[in-house]
């Protein structure tokens, strides 16, 4: 039950720093303060709710969350598998992609060192957080396949609104702050999450 209370408290740590940290810029709003919360709002999400899951993966197991907090897993066993695969492709392509891309385009590397301009080429054409979708896609995919219904409610329920919510509420106002115009600009012509597959003509 160790890692079941870490998972859902490092999900609360998130949203609750995205709260603070979002409330801080906006009464603080300068390029440096975006920079400064950035970091911090990149260790927040890792420790919060990369680390916990990765916990869980080992400790007890993706398969065994629903037995130790009373749940069923889910049923159409092999529907539900099927479909985590078709989830988990383009997923894992969306992360590998973004990855590369803001390495060599933007001149950063995903949360550890900050991107020095927008990346506005590739799947970044189609939608402005590719990379985020990637994760929705991949963390959804884990929680069918594995069939564990714990996994898939925290997926659906906790994590995904959690990171919206970061999205909308911090990293929009942070990008604007960085990039200024440029940022504004390009939020205007692509969407900010379903990619617009239009957009590559």
């Amino acid at each position: 039950m160790f890692t079941y209370y870490l998972i859902l408290i490092g999900l609360l740590l998130f949203a609750v720093g995205v709260g603070i940290l979002g409330g801080w810029l906006r009464r603080h709003p300068s390029k440096h303060n975006a920079e400064k919360s950035s970091r911090i709002m990149h260790f927040l999400f890792f420790a919060g709710m990369g680390m916990p899951f990765l916990i869980g993966v080992f400790y007890p197991g993706l398969t065994h969350f629903d037995e130790l907090v009373g749940l069923k897993s889910l049923p159409w066993r092999t529907f539900f598998l099927i479909l985590g695969i078709l989830l988990a492709v383009p997923g894992l392509y969306f992360l590998v992609i973004t990855n590369k891309l803001l390495r060599a385009l933007g001149s950063g590397a995903n949360a550890f060192r900050l991107t020095k301009r927008i990346v506005a080429e590739d799947v970044y054409k189609l939608t402005r957080n590719p990379m985020s979708l990637g994760f929705y896609l991949w963390t959804i995919a884990l929680g069918l396949c594995s069939g564990s219904t714990f996994i898939t409610l925290v997926v659906l329920l906790g994590w995904i609104p959690a990171h919206v919510f970061f999205l909308k509420y911090f990293e929009e106002l942070e990008l604007e702050l960085r990039f200024g115009e440029s940022y504004l600009e390009y939020k205007k012509s692509v969407p900010f999450l379903i990619p617009n597959f239009t957009m590559l003509k």
